[in-house]
């Protein structure tokens, strides 16, 4: 254990005072230590994710944001380690220096942290969180915990019975709200990572890793078979794949990125899948869209701040700035706008971020709504019981339009939909 938190204060220098991402810098320090075993590498990657996500309580504690301070007090924090196990582990060999006064004082006792730093939420966005969700602590509380394995069943190949049969020694279940769900807790510290996709039933295009609110994201869609579908905001193809699926290979997808880069892995996904109904069009071919359109459905998975997976990327979290989501806000504005062009009469408009912010949900489809008069709002729980085929659940914002998702109130990521038709 010492040397774990050596390392893990080691790994957070270099993400916390040289901005490197974490993965990254968590891959270099295992490739300069080979000799670390797995056991090692899982308990030290986790501790330094737990300290970013709970980065906020941590320096509170402490009262300071060095490497040090976030460990140390994401060791009582969130380990739960008392004062004189700690005291204890930073004075054996290999250990971090011993415990200075101050740090063995706060370690005992300190005050109750509120709002943004009790959410362990960046500051400057605290405000806008607070405005979307009706117990903003509670929810970024939610946001700061490890987050689970979620699968999405393929349904082409194989069921969710002969899915969790085949993943049974990993404890997996079925997952929240979606019927393609299976879910595997998230390992301890003391456990190792489950590389899920070296298992055969991966191999054999069984199952995606998929968080189960982008799974109902691309279910709300209510895709059929037989309809001409573009997915505009393709990525790597998860939800391209969950709507290939969805339409029992019938019908058309075209799948598209403006990221050649995020969409390579698209063609190795399509071919484990045994989904045949797809064609991707190149990064570079932007009007090949219009070429092949009207569509019945344009789905539009759009770049945002990615708020709602911030307990699987936790430095994200901090690194995101607000040029950055100024850059998002008009990416989305330009992608409703392009997408608007491709419905026909009578289609739909998926409209789907992996946020928890208003400004970039609801906000969005009101703008979009001022731009764009012909196009109406199905509202969210209509779509879910015709398309889900049981009563929905109570979207995370209060609002009865679009449907937000939480950690905290669904057990997911933070997802929304809006879906909207053309008259």
């Amino acid at each position: 254990m010492p040397g774990r938190v050596s390392a893990a204060i080691e790994v957070l220098t270099e993400v916390v005072e040289r901005h490197r991402p974490a993965s990254e810098a968590l891959r270099d320090w295992g490739k300069a230590h080979r000799f670390a075993g797995g056991g090692d590498r899982h308990a030290i990657g986790t501790l330094v994710y737990d300290a970013l996500r709970n980065r906020s309580t941590a320096a509170f504690r402490m009262g300071g944001d060095t490497p040090r301070a976030l460990v140390l007090g994401t060791l009582v924090e969130q380990w739960k380690l008392d004062a004189g196990t700690i005291r204890v582990l930073t004075k054996e060999e290999h250990g971090p220096a011993a415990l200075s006064a101050q740090e063995d004082k706060v370690l005992i006792s300190i005050g109750k942290p509120e709002g943004a730093i009790a959410a362990n939420w960046p500051a400057w966005l605290y405000p806008a969180f607070a405005e979307t969700l009706a117990h903003p602590v509670a929810e970024g509380s939610a946001l700061a915990l490890r987050a689970p394995i979620d699968l999405r069943v393929n349904t082409l190949k194989a069921t969710r019975a002969q899915l969790l049969e085949a993943l049974q020694r990993f404890g997996a279940a079925e997952g929240p709200l979606a019927a393609t769900s299976v879910r595997v807790a998230a390992p301890g510290p003391e456990q190792r990572n489950i590389n899920l996709e070296a298992e055969p039933a991966h191999g054999m295009g069984w199952f995606e890793v998929q968080d189960s609110a982008s799974q109902i994201a691309a279910l709300m869609a209510g895709v059929k078979p037989g309809e001409i579908v573009a997915d505009i905001c393709a990525g790597a193809g998860g939800k391209t794949l969950a709507l290939a699926a969805a339409m029992q290979n019938q019908g058309r997808i075209i799948a598209h990125d403006r990221d050649r880069h995020r969409l390579r892995p698209i063609f190795e996904r399509m071919g484990r899948s045994g989904a045949t109904n797809i064609d991707v069009l190149a990064a570079e071919d932007v009007n090949g869209l219009a070429t092949r359109g009207p569509f019945d459905c344009v789905v539009i998975d759009a770049p945002c701040s990615g708020s709602g997976s911030w307990r699987r990327k936790p430095d994200a979290k901090w690194r995101f700035t607000q040029k950055q989501l100024d850059i998002r806000l008009k990416e989305q504005r330009d992608v409703l706008t392009r997408g608007a062009s491709l419905v026909k009469p009578g289609g739909r408009l998926v409209y789907i971020t992996c946020s928890l912010l208003a400004v970039e949900n609801a906000a969005q489809v009101q703008w979009f709504q001022g731009q764009h008069n012909d196009f109406k709002i199905v509202p969210y729980a209509e779509q879910w019981r015709t398309v889900m085929g049981t009563e929905p659940v109570a979207s995370a914002d209060g609002r009865s339009d679009g449907l937000l998702l939480s950690p905290r109130q669904h057990g997911t990521d933070g997802f929304y939909v809006c879906v909207m038709k053309r008259g």
